[in-house]
């Protein structure tokens, strides 16, 4: 049974040598001026190539599993085998078993409950808007951070195949948020460009944006310290902060809706979309830590502390959302909640990389979140329909 604890910390087999263990409407500022997936999606397809590890760099010679590495391989991407990240490929199956679609959801009663105009306070209301607002963009600009910038540098074949996975899911999430704006009716433009148009959700964005942009540029190449660095920053901000904390606080509210039995059709989905997200924050992990264990010399107390400044941001940025998300008590939450459970998460995705704990005895406030990253059930936690979480039956949470 996939836990909290289980979700928030790397797989115990990932410690060998193979895989360590690893609202108001504000001016648009410069850094939109071109809207963010413009910017990100203006590499051309000879740029991505460009900086593709070459093949043929070297004579021919067969692929020796101990020679692979996350970064700067010699050895040829195009050979999956022999596995050297067992742990990489094991993840990329596990995701594969976990396939969803958005439109396989029946959303009648979330739209019925919508259009009542009794049906929903204007907090609750304003709690979806705000949510869609922020994840129907997020997800694209995590997807142009795969396909543009990491995928490119990461030499190890097994987890190329476990992000090319990643990218798929990423563009599933991106569907299922339209798919919800769509069945609800709401205004696209307002949704879709809150993250111009929303000071909390456009500053989260211009805190992940420079971090996209440092690895997509077609002149970025690692094999440099500065370079690398530069790469596994980006790696502990997409895995760490956006995906393992920039999404708790929207992922809260709305199974929060679900649990009240309101909204139970984007709950649903919602709660799929955190078990894709939980399994890339986890494997994001596990790439960090070995990177780390193969370059030791790249986590100098310097790159720490610039860490920990990051961390510590994020936080403050995230909170800001929650208290804009949230300005009065709803759903018997409010955002001080959020203080302490934000702390608690960037606690762990800390301690899971290697750093110590940020902030002291913070304990989480919503302990009801581990029941929805354990899917083992027939029927959905919402009880909106019955369904088959895994394919085939190929996969066990026992």
């Amino acid at each position: 049974m996939l836990t909290w604890d289980e979700e928030v910390k790397p797989s115990s087999q990932n410690t060998t040598a193979g895989g360590s263990q690893h609202n108001h409407a504000a001016a648009v500022p410069s850094a939109f001026e071109q809207p963010a997936l413009q910017t990100v999606a203006s590499a051309s397809a000879a740029q991505v190539a460009a900086a593709q590890p070459s093949a043929s760099a070297a004579p021919y010679q067969r692929v020796n599993a101990a020679d692979k590495r996350i970064i700067n391989a010699k050895t040829d991407v195009n050979q999956l085998v022999p596995f050297k990240y067992k742990w990489a490929w094991e993840k990329y199956l596990a995701t594969c078993a976990n396939h969803w679609m958005p439109q396989e959801v029946n959303m009648t009663r979330d739209i019925a409950l919508w259009k009542d105009p009794n049906g929903l306070t204007e907090d609750e209301r304003r709690i979806v808007k705000r949510n869609l607002g922020f994840f129907v963009t997020a997800d694209s600009l995590a997807a142009n951070n795969i396909v543009l910038g990491t995928y490119r540098h990461i030499t190890a074949p097994e987890c190329r195949q476990f992000l090319l996975r990643q990218a798929f899911e990423e563009a599933i999430h991106t569907h299922a948020y339209q798919y919800i704006v769509e069945s609800l009716g709401l205004d696209e433009g307002e949704i879709f460009n809150a993250y111009n148009e929303v000071k909390s959700i456009r500053d989260k964005d211009e805190f992940l944006i420079p971090f996209i942009e440092a690895i997509m540029d077609p002149d970025f190449h690692t094999g440099t310290p500065e370079n690398d660095q530069t790469l596994l920053k980006s790696l502990i901000v997409f895995a760490c902060l956006m995906e393992g904390l920039f999404f708790y606080v929207g992922f809260t509210q709305i199974l929060a809706l679900g649990r009240q039995n309101k909204m139970t059709g984007a709950a649903e989905q919602y709660q799929y979309i955190l078990r894709d997200e939980s399994m890339h924050c986890n494997f994001g992990i596990d790439l960090i830590n070995q990177l780390k264990l193969e370059n030791p010399h790249l986590w100098t107390p310097e790159f720490k502390e610039e860490i920990k400044g990051l961390f510590q941001k994020a936080v403050e940025l995230e909170y800001a959302y929650a208290e804009d998300t949230m300005p009065r008590g709803v759903l018997g939450l409010n955002a001080s909640m959020f203080k302490s459970y934000l702390r608690y998460i960037a606690n762990r995705r800390a301690t899971q990389i290697g750093l110590e704990a940020l902030f002291p005895n913070e304990e989480n406030p919503f302990p009801w979140m581990s029941e929805m990253i354990d899917l083992k059930k027939e029927r959905n936690f919402f009880e909106t329909r019955v369904i088959e979480y895994q394919s085939g039956g190929a996969l066990s949470w026992d």
